[in-house]
């Protein structure tokens, strides 16, 4: 068994019970809903993969892709559609709500798994890239590409060294760091910067970062450090 949890949704039962089946003999781990309306219900962020009908009930799946993609905790999670309607059109629609691929009815088993297999590999691939360029603690994220800090998706406006000095600590949760090793790593080649410097550029630090300010610990004697609460 693998660690991948998919959803399939599609109001044919019969053919849910058939891709459960087989998905499962992959090793996957497999829930199914019968419908937009109880799928909604469950606990999507669990999931890693959706297989999404599109002709269902009053939610169609259309309707319920553009559910999820706004909603910031489920927009992350890959969707296949899998209908009968295969339009150029409503393949266009499919793709522009976000979908990562779209398969046509009838289908072969053997193609729907490893259809399967590439959008959780690239999913993968995706979210490997995105944790090596966040650092992050409860609701404060610093993203090292774009050089952005967010307090629950709020951006905060951070100085060069202000970023970097937090960089450092949120690298390095609970490690405690003097001075000098602060304008070692922070400061480096540039002359005359005073420990001065430093406290002025942690106080505010502090401030701007509100409720977390507090996690950045003084040790008297020694420096300073990232405390988880």
């Amino acid at each position: 068994m693998n660690d991948y949890r998919i959803l399939v949704v599609d109001d044919e039962e019969d053919l849910c019970e058939i891709l459960k089946f087989n998905l499962e003999n992959e090793g996957y781990e497999v829930d199914t809903a019968n419908s937009a309306e109880e799928a909604l219900k469950m606990n999507l962020p669990a999931y890693h993969l959706l297989l999404l009908d599109v002709m269902m009930g009053e939610i169609s799946g259309f309707r319920m892709a553009n559910i999820l993609k706004k909603n910031k905790e489920t927009a992350h999670i890959p969707i296949i559609f899998i209908t009968a309607k295969d339009t150029e059109n409503d393949t266009i629609t499919g793709f522009n709500l976000g979908a990562d691929d779209y398969i046509s009815k009838p289908f072969s088993i053997r193609e729907v798994i490893v259809r399967v297999k590439a959008v959780l590999r690239r999913a993968s691939s995706i979210l490997l890239t995105q944790n090596k360029e966040l650092l992050e603690y409860r609701e404060l994220t610093l993203n090292l590409t774009q050089k952005k800090v967010c307090i629950n998706n709020t951006e905060i406006y951070l100085t060069k060294k202000e970023f970097e000095i937090l960089q450092l600590f949120l690298q390095n949760k609970g490690k405690v760091f003097s001075r000098e090793e602060i304008l070692t790593k922070v400061w480096q080649d540039e002359v005359l910067v005073l420990d001065r410097t430093i406290d002025v550029n942690i106080t505010r630090l502090r401030k701007k970062i509100g409720k977390y300010g507090k996690c950045i610990v003084t040790r008297l004697g020694y420096g300073y450090c990232f405390e988880c609460e």
